[in-house]
């Protein structure tokens, strides 16, 4: 028997996925933006694991290890180009001066 039920894990989920996307929207740091998707990209994993285990399936495990790939290649992508861009000199990570990039 779960612990959790189903209707627990998905309302969690919700929640972690509502928080990453209140995060993207609303803070504008290129770093807290990375962060937050990874939320978002935990709480489908967590529906993934959560159905699995409710019908018994070996597939939600599977999606919950692509899922985690995703968000490490993601997150090593987005480390990246912030490294980059603050190595070119851009004095702040916020998203809005984007349009001052040239070259």
């Amino acid at each position: 028997m779960p612990f959790f039920s189903f209707n627990d894990t998905l309302l969690l989920a919700t929640i972690l996925f509502s928080v990453g996307l209140a995060g993207v929207l609303i803070r504008r740091n290129m770093l807290f933006m990375l962060m937050s998707l990874d939320i978002m990209l935990n709480a489908t994993a967590l529906v993934f694991v959560g159905a699995g285990a409710r019908w018994h399936d070996a597939a939600g495990q599977v999606m919950f290890l692509l899922i985690l790939a995703l968000a490490a290649v993601e997150t090593a992508v987005g480390l990246a180009i912030i490294l980059c861009l603050h190595a070119r000199g851009r004095p702040t990570l916020d998203a809005d001066t984007g349009n001052l990039l040239q070259g």
